[in-house]
């Protein structure tokens, strides 16, 4: 069987992460997280992929090439308007003929053991009078940001896209098996409220029609949808991680169970860093750094004296300086924290930290959770940043301010404080 992996989207809930990259190339544990979804299908069996790109295409097509470094073969089907995930599905056609075909979003993950039973699922049913594919749901507490399906005996019954209001919890996984009916169902799929060709609305075509769609239930599923989803997957990834240590460990530094270090990264003396944390490639850690559980840091990364970090995301090329501390927080590539940023991750009246999510003020859903910084940031000294704030890129927060509200991309923050300067009158030492 072919499948078809969906990554043309703007991503635009993970913004400002994915103004400079798409954001299937945002790292979890270690890796971007397409590579996860190769690694799922490859696992599963399926090696021959058909990727629809469309926004950062040239960035996936660059690290991915025809596949062959990751196992797989690919071949690049190309959504030059981005009108929904119906018209993704449909340029699949070329590739996968008229053989039914598996279809994943670029931005879901599951656990193998699901993933394995659901294609032999597929084998059971597929002989099924009137049978129209298969595919998976999740139950989730907040199932309006996803597609909600209704489910009577093990068949869909409806499926909604986002709806404003539902009693049901069980969801649309993204992930899939078509027959090649879905083509013709995708033809006469009307635009949504969302001005989208939405696969879901396809999907219902083909239940009005009388077609047989199966629901199977996986036991693990997430969703790449916000940035703080992101720390949610890098856990669970971290958690399967096994530690190895590939770089140089300087005397007087501590590394616990679980934690990966890679080729030619330098742990310096007084360095205390617990497991699972992934450290990438030619990175410089320490001296005297506390590192705490489910962090990763990625490649070519500088982590200066006496930091701390707890289970954040640091992307490739940045510099996080002297006596700062980094919380629950997610900082992009190429940024230079500057000496003393402190980010905070906890309100005081310790309730959810919310943040602005394509327009709206949603909660996180985190007690705990810091900020959002994409690439090419810089901070001055002595910055502190409040929880739930996002920072564009291209943008810089001067020394000694205080960020409260998010900074739009390509934006300066300047504090100046009120300077009185007086004659200070020399006073004769006391003498005992």
């Amino acid at each position: 069987m072919k499948a078809v992996i969906l990554a043309a989207g703007l991503g635009t809930r993970m913004r400002p992460l994915t103004f400079t990259k798409p954001k299937f190339l945002l790292p979890v544990g270690g890796k971007p997280a397409l590579d996860r979804v190769i690694e799922m299908l490859r696992e599963i069996g399926l090696k021959e992929i058909g990727m629809v790109v469309g926004y950062g295409r040239e960035q996936i097509q660059e690290r991915y090439k025809n596949g062959k470094d990751f196992g797989v073969k690919i071949e690049y089907l190309l959504q030059e308007e981005l009108l929904g995930t119906a018209d993704a599905v449909s340029k699949a056609k070329p590739f996968v003929g008229d053989e039914d075909f598996f279809v994943i979003n670029g931005d879901v993950f599951a656990d193998i053991e699901s993933l394995s039973s659901f294609l032999s699922y597929y084998e059971e049913v597929k002989s099924h009078p009137g049978f129209g594919g298969c595919l998976t749901i999740a139950e989730v507490d907040r199932p309006e940001q996803f597609g909600v399906v209704q489910v009577e005996d093990g068949r869909v019954v409806k499926i909604v896209e986002k709806p404003l209001e539902t009693k049901l919890r069980t969801t649309n996984a993204g992930i899939y098996i078509f027959t090649s009916e879905i083509f013709e169902a995708i033809k006469k799929t009307p635009k949504s409220e969302r001005g989208e060709y939405e696969i879901t609305s396809s999907i219902q075509n083909l239940v009005d029609w009388g077609r047989k769609i199966f629901a199977f239930p996986l036991k693990l599923w997430g969703d790449l949808g916000r940035p703080w989803d992101l720390l949610t997957a890098n856990e669970y990834f971290l958690k399967k991680q096994k530690g190895e240590i590939h770089g140089k460990i300087e005397v007087g530094a501590y590394i616990g169970e679980g934690v990966y270090v890679g080729e030619g990264t330098r742990i310096r003396s007084g360095s205390y860093i617990e497991g699972p944390t992934y450290i990438g490639k030619n990175c410089d850690i320490g001296p005297n750094c506390f590192i705490r559980p489910y962090t990763t840091i990625c490649d070519n990364v500088r982590i200066g004296n006496g930091v701390e970090i707890k289970n954040s995301i640091i992307m490739d090329h940045t510099h996080v300086a002297h006596l700062s501390y980094v919380g629950d927080s997610v900082i992009g590539s190429y940024c230079n924290l500057g000496a003393g940023t402190i980010i905070a991750n906890l309100r005081l009246d310790e309730e959810d930290v919310k943040m602005e999510v394509g327009g709206q003020i949603v909660s996180t859903g985190r007690r705990k959770m810091g900020t959002i910084i994409a690439d090419y940031v810089k901070t001055g000294v002595n910055c502190m940043i409040n929880p739930g704030v996002k920072i564009g890129p291209y943008s810089a927060v001067g020394p000694g301010a205080v960020v409260y509200e998010d900074v739009p991309p390509e934006t300066m923050i300047l504090v100046r404080t009120i300077t009185e300067i007086r004659k200070w009158p020399r006073k004769e030492e006391v003498k005992s």
